[in-house]
């Protein structure tokens, strides 16, 4: 069975979902708002947040940097200077960090280039996430990989293969690794969500713990991604979805948030172990419910039992209709009178 620890919380089969608020850049490069979010996840019981780290000079070309980027949801008046606004420097991370310390929840953020690698080793962080776009890039792999740290690899816009490439990469350095089943759209149609994947990574991946990153508006799906074997689920998160920024729309609100976390420790406990019994709970409405085994005339002593003789009513506080073909053929020691029970010892 596979598991992965985060900041020392146990993530396995028989644990509950691990739930990370990825608040991304929700924050509106606002350290103040990103304290919010970090607060009000802690409330809502998420098990972690998580931010996103790019060398934005390093990451893009010099084309894309500079590209104009005026709209409602920008920043800055080139894709580059609106990605630079939305970034903390490390002081900031820092503060976030000793902030997150002092909440109890787990920080840490998904590195985009090597140079967020070394950034999020210096500040020690307890986990790396690597994005889905970045499941090719095989080097950024094996690179965050050598930090020996748990890594969260999301695996939208890929093929099977790419995901096995990708595993096969970072397995031989760091055997502590979750597999994300993802779609790279924001948000994804339902019939494009591919729950059952997780059913395949399990079955491909049997070294890897499996999860979900759901870029879905609601909760239910990561719910029924619990159900398939997903131990870590994703989530973006904000305070409003109604702020200027691309993933606000998608995201859920503290509300939802709140909700998702009880519903998947809810589902943890209603999956049981597959076993079918009785629980104490259903005693009397089974009672209720039930039926027994009545006379369905008036009969007399001697009399011999037919299926006409018989009715099946409620409440079930007597002989169980499971019963009936040990009841017909055998004479009555006592006389029944209409809708009285049938008791073994009347029977001869």
């Amino acid at each position: 069975m596979p598991e992965l620890t985060i900041d020392g919380v146990r993530i396995s089969d028989d644990s509950d979902c691990y739930v990370i608020a990825e608040i991304g850049h929700n924050h509106q490069g606002d350290i103040e708002k990103c304290k919010a979010l970090f607060r009000s996840a802690k409330e809502a019981g998420a098990s972690a947040v998580k931010l996103q780290k790019r060398d934005n000079r390093s990451l893009y070309t010099r084309e894309a940097f500079d590209q104009p980027y005026e709209n409602e949801n920008s920043f800055g008046s080139t894709y580059g200077m609106h990605r630079e606004a939305l970034e903390f420097d490390l002081d900031e991370y820092r503060e976030l960090q000793q902030y997150a310390k002092e909440l109890d929840i787990t920080f840490f953020a998904t590195a985009f280039d090597i140079s967020s690698v070394d950034f999020l080793a210096e500040l020690d962080v307890p986990a790396v996430k690597i994005a889905s776009g970045d499941l090719k890039s095989l080097y950024l792999l094996e690179y965050a990989a050598q930090l020996r740290k748990p890594l969260i690899v999301s695996t939208g816009v890929a093929t099977l293969d790419d995901v096995r490439r990708a595993h096969d990469t970072i397995m031989p350095i760091n055997s502590q690794l979750c597999l994300l089943q993802c779609t790279a759209a924001y948000p994804p149609a339902f019939e494009e969500i591919d729950i059952r994947v997780i059913e395949t990574f399990r079955r491909h991946f049997p070294d890897a713990v499996v999860g979900f990153s759901s870029h879905d508006s609601g909760i239910a799906m990561a719910t029924l991604a619990y159900a398939f074997g997903s131990r870590v689920v994703e989530k973006h998160f904000t305070l409003n979805r109604a702020m200027k920024g691309t993933d606000h729309a998608f995201s859920l609100e503290p509300v939802g948030l709140r909700k998702l976390v009880r519903d998947l420790k809810r589902a943890r406990v209603a999956i049981g172990s597959g076993e079918k019994h009785i629980h104490p709970s259903e005693i009397g409405a089974g009672k209720k419910m039930g039926k027994k085994i009545v006379a369905r005339h008036d009969m007399v002593v001697g009399t011999v039992l037919t299926v006409a003789d018989l009715a099946m009513k409620s409440p079930g506080d007597g002989l169980s209709p499971a019963e009936i073909h040990g009841v017909v053929g055998r004479s009555l020691l006592r006389p029944l009178r209409a809708d009285e029970a049938v008791s073994p010892d009347d029977l001869g």
